[in-house]
């Protein structure tokens, strides 16, 4: 693969490019599902291939194969030339990269037990369990239980020098369960909505107690039918971490992607209101919202030696002290924002997709305290775990999120559960309200797998570190399924 890759850029290069970078990647997922006692699903896929980027005269050309022959990576060089010729022709600019160092290095993910090498049998046995644990509960009606496992390995090579070789191994699970009455149908999930997941090999499946948390997350489910719905009105709203993690990714990261700000993406949910002259002025939350875009962040799902941009990983602030301090930016768009160095946000989905701006793990701070310190701080409010669905404006401002479940808490107790809850604010109203965020033993890095961008469409994966967190005021309701 690296002399196919090796060979892709001479081609480029002699063919008029006067920049070029390939990425040889091998990629490798296995899904297994199990579904009311029964095998519900098995994957295992595998894919190769070489993805070309070049400029030629100022403008970008890319292009992509999976024919792993000398004539395969020249034909695919000369097409990615071909493009960017052609798209030259209708520039309004030149693309000008911001300066980065040849990086020559070797970079792995932490992995300790391979989750390829651990038998199916091994993986449906603990589906099986958890299952049987599901379905024990009366008035459960569907439970649902998987394991996903993916592996990537790639090398970046480009005509700057870079040699970079990175190989990503990213495990997790999950399971939900759904219990339906007459007139009302109530599902639950653990570890959160998504199944959990880090960039960690089968040790991770292992650490967590999903057999342990079975029984308990299925009880909810029946308890939900008969729960009350959520009070409508304002009301100060405490978020758990999974939930809290959500409300980062869609009110936070997908707004500072520097080319939803300028304009130049918009598909999957629009531009953007951090425009460039906000930034160091705008006050985006209280004084203790810090928000830490961390490509670095061990395990994360956005965790990296390089992007695809081949800038290595960086930690920077979003928001400091409740001030909007940055955006996730690449070496084609840092300038515009007045930096000479790209923060390495750059990423694709795969061989076959050209790279562009993606989130990397975006974390809200720790404060202090624990969930409880927190409880006995409130004198009323409703707690809200657990997404469910969700929506925001094209802008990124206007939101609003139900969760599975809400306990509403009086003078620091769980006093009753509530179902069908929702709540809806303005992005900066919102986090300038918040008040309290627990400490660091709350805290925890909760992931995203499935966040779509472009078109074609592209999946990326990240991590979204958070701490229960208390926000004043917010308007709370009931919402029903779509």
């Amino acid at each position: 693969m690296k002399d196919l890759a090796r060979l892709a850029l001479d081609t480029a290069a002699s063919r008029g490019a006067g920049y070029g970078d390939v990425r040889a990647i091998e990629f490798t997922r296995e899904d297994v599902q199990v579904k009311n006692g029964e095998v519900g699903g098995l994957d295992l896929s595998e894919s190769a291939g070489l993805g070309v980027r070049v400029l030629v005269d100022g403008a970008w050309g890319f292009a992509a194969t999976d024919e792993l022959t000398r004539q395969g990576a020249e034909r695919c060089a000369a097409q990615a030339v071909a493009v960017a010729r052609a798209s030259a022709s209708l520039k309004h600019e030149n693309v000008r990269l911001a300066a980065e160092p040849a990086h020559r290095s070797v970079w792995s993910s932490e992995c300790a037990i391979d989750p390829f090498g651990v038998s199916l049998e091994r993986k449906l046995d603990l589906l099986f369990r958890i299952d049987a644990e599901i379905r024990s509960v009366k008035g459960v009606k569907n439970a649902e239980s998987s394991l996903s496992f993916q592996r990537k390995h790639q090398f970046f090579l480009s005509t700057e020098g870079s040699d970079i070789e990175q190989t990503l191994t990213r495990s997790g699970g999950g399971f939900t369960s759904t219990a339906v009455s007459a007139d009302d149908v109530q599902r639950r999930s653990y570890p959160q909505a998504e199944g959990y997941h880090q960039t960690l090999g089968y040790e991770i499946v292992e650490a967590t107690p999903y057999v342990e948390n079975a029984r308990r997350i299925a009880e909810e489910s029946v308890a939900l039918l008969s729960a009350a719905q959520c009070p409508a009105g304002e009301q100060d709203l405490i978020l758990e971490g999974s939930q809290l993690a959500l409300q980062i990714h869609e009110s936070v990261g997908h707004p500072t992607e520097l080319d939803r700000v300028l304009g130049m993406e918009a598909n999957y949910a629009g531009t953007s209101f951090l425009t460039l002259e906000k930034r160091n002025k705008l006050a985006f939350g209280s004084k203790i919202v810090n928000l830490v875009a961390d490509a670095t962040l061990p395990h994360g799902l956005a965790t990296f030696g390089y992007d695809d941009d081949g800038v290595e990983a960086q930690r920077w602030h979003i928001v400091r002290d409740g001030l909007f301090a940055g955006y996730l930016t690449s070496r084609e768009l840092a300038h515009r924002t007045g930096e000479s160095r790209s923060r390495g946000c750059v990423r694709s989905d795969g061989w076959h997709h050209i790279p562009m701006i993606r989130m990397v793990n975006l974390s809200l701070m720790p404060g202090s305290g624990t969930l409880e310190d927190l409880l006995s701080d409130t004198d009323h409010a409703i707690l809200m775990e657990t997404n469910r669905s969700w929506s925001i404006d094209q802008l990124r401002y206007n939101f609003q999120f139900k969760t599975e479940l809400a306990w509403e808490i009086r003078k620091g107790k769980r006093v009753r559960l509530l179902k069908n809850p929702t709540y809806q604010g303005i992005t900066t109203q919102f986090w300038n309200s918040c008040d309290f965020i627990c400490g660091p033993e709350e805290w925890k890095p909760w992931g995203v797998v499935n966040c779509g961008k472009g078109q074609p469409g592209q999946v990326a994966e990240i991590t979204h570190g958070a701490a229960p967190a208390r926000f004043r005021s917010v308007r709370v309701g009931v919402g029903y399924d779509e």
